[in-house]
């Protein structure tokens, strides 16, 4: 049994010595004076047993005990303290600070030094049993299971912690947030156990690009998040986000699967952003959204306009509910020309929300519906209303009239789309051919490109009409046309020119208009708002025709009074 010895009163040690040269410690005794030299040599050898003295000048007796129980293990040793004084309050202190007995040094004689010994060895393997058991239930408390990082327990109360702290030495704190794009695709093309393993994967990588005195925590499912502190500047995290962002960049083999896996981080910082845990978090959520909203695949620092931007987007959603529930949405109906014999031949419903506290725009509140998915509610409102509305013009004033209405990308995955829109012609007896259903290039790029392909294939032999809009904008808009059996496609209106002096814009618009006539294509021009772009689109053969030129989109009501009436 190793002994250590720290007492800086020689005649005290000289005491002990001789009551510990009666049992068998004494050859394996090693003594110094004062606690800092006591400390030093628990770091150069070990020690069973701590013999030390309560009163001792700088670094007192407890103070060493403090420290010890601090370190990992608990300073591996049992600690028995000896002072002059028999205060009970001052042997409370001590064994609360860690020590395992207590001693007073008029009492220290062989045997009852022996005993102290014997105590206190025993009763520190037990104490270190129920530290280890502690520990591991704290494993598991605090450490995320499969990657072996903090999970979001332990990261929210971390943070907690930092932040309090850093109101007094006013350094920054990075919040960081990654959130691996596409990661769902993985799982469900490969399965969960591949992405458990690329997961695993991205964890070692992300941890090669942290210095090691950053929190790296997983929050759950493909959301992870890094606490950065003590940075003297705000943009300091820009470095690491960049590096993870750059190791992700290359592809990740897994069970002979090559996957690219990138990912988006949202950065927000205290104290320029937020004074608490709770909203530092939010902020960089917001943060990270926007970064996905931008492209994937990069970081975004949280700004003020952000969260102006996420609490009205938030109101928005709300009301979307109320009014969903109230159907209190409008659909107006814009006229769509022919071009050959100058007739109204039909309309595109666009819906309106007269209603909305926000005014919010179709261009704002329908990016928000899809995200929240309201737009499937709303969809199904647009899909009867138009329908319906359509029948009932066709019955009064002419069968030939077309209703062009907009399928959303969210809509055009859902197996039950074909077959609701098989039930509402047949509802409102609406021959398909009169329905043209306008596809974004967003809708045709869904993440689920096989069910939205497999749908548009349903609704083409449903006999409705399919309607590429916004053509000529898109990255791939001619790749579409081979891939998927559209029939129209409708001339963005960014493509008209104003003049002949936008050389450039016409070359492009002729020849586009030149290719879909070529390979049977029907074309319809929107967005005319000027006689030159109304004689331009004749000069291009555009068979059909609709702008503010002609009208803009009008109630239903406007439009049997100026449009339909005889």
């Amino acid at each position: 049994m190793e002994i250590l010895l720290v007492d800086d009163d020689a005649i005290d040690r000289e005491t002990v010595k001789r009551a510990l040269s009666k049992n068998e410690y004494a050859p394996r005794l090693h003594e110094v004076c004062s606690a800092e030299e006591g400390l030093k040599a628990v770091e150069n050898k070990r020690f069973d047993v701590l013999l030390l003295d309560y009163r001792m000048p700088k670094i007192d007796g407890i103070e060493m005990v403090i420290e010890l129980r601090s370190r990992p293990n608990l300073g591996e040793m049992a600690i028995v303290m000896m002072s002059n004084s028999d205060d009970e309050v001052l042997a409370l202190s001590c064994l609360q600070a860690g020590a395992q007995d207590f001693i007073t040094k008029s009492e220290i004689t062989p045997a009852k030094l022996h005993r102290a010994i014997i105590q206190a060895k025993k009763r520190f393997e037990l104490e270190k049993k129920l530290y280890d058991s502690f520990c591991q239930v704290r494993e598991l408390a605090e450490k995320d299971s499969l990657t072996g990082l903090s999970n979001r327990y332990h990261f929210e109360e971390a943070l907690k912690v930092s932040i309090a702290n850093n109101k007094r030495s006013q350094h920054n704190i990075a919040l960081l947030l990654l959130d691996l794009d596409h990661f769902k695709n993985v799982n469900d093309t490969y399965g969960h156990e591949t992405g458990d393993n690329l997961l695993k994967h991205v964890v070692d990588r992300i941890s090669l690009c942290l210095r090691g005195n950053e929190l790296f925590g997983r929050l759950g499912g493909d959301e992870f998040a890094i606490l950065i502190t003590g940075l003297t500047f705000a943009n300091s995290a820009t470095a690491v986000a960049q590096r993870i962002i750059q190791s992700l960049e290359v592809p990740i083999e897994i069970d002979g699967h090559i996957i690219q896996c990138g990912v988006s981080v949202g950065i927000a910082m205290h104290p320029q952003n937020a004074d608490t845990a709770e909203t530092l978090t939010k902020y960089a959520d917001i943060a990270m959204y926007r970064a996905k909203k931008q492209g994937r695949n990069q970081l975004c620092y949280f700004e003020e306009l952000m969260q102006e931007q996420f609490s009205r987007n938030y109101q928005i959603e709300i009301e979307l509910k109320k009014s969903i529930k109230n159907k209190d949405f409008e659909l107006h109906y814009q006229p769509v020309i022919n071009t050959k014999s100058k007739e109204m031949v039909g309309f595109e419903a666009l819906i309106r929300w007269p209603n909305c506290s926000l005014k919010s725009t179709p261009d704002e509140f329908i990016p928000i519906a899809e995200q929240s998915r309201l737009i499937d509610k709303i969809g199904e409102w647009v899909l009867d209303t138009a329908i319906k509305q359509l029948s009932v013009w066709q019955t009064k004033f002419n069968a030939e009239l077309t209703m062009a209405i907009n399928i959303s990308a969210i809509q055009l995955v859902h197996t039950s789309l074909t077959s609701s829109i098989e039930q509402l012609l047949a509802k409102y007896h609406v021959a398909p051919e009169s329905i043209v259903l306008e596809l974004t290039e967003t809708a045709l790029l869904s993440q689920d490109e096989e069910s939205s392909s497999r749908r548009i294939a349903q609704l083409n032999d449903l006999g409705c009409k399919l309607a590429l809009d916004d053509f000529g904008t898109g990255f791939s808009s001619l790749s579409h046309l081979l891939n998927y059996p559209i029939n129209i496609v409708k001339l963005d209106k960014s493509l008209l020119p104003q003049s002949n002096a936008e050389i450039r814009h016409l070359a492009i618009v002729k020849g586009i208009a030149v290719m879909a006539s070529t390979i049977g294509l029907h074309i319809i021009a929107e967005g005319v708002e000027t006689q030159f772009q109304h004689e331009l689109c004749c000069q291009l053969n555009a068979d059909e025709i609709q702008g503010y030129f002609f009208e803009r989109p009008l109630s239903a009501v406007a439009i049997e009074k100026k449009w339909l009436q005889t």
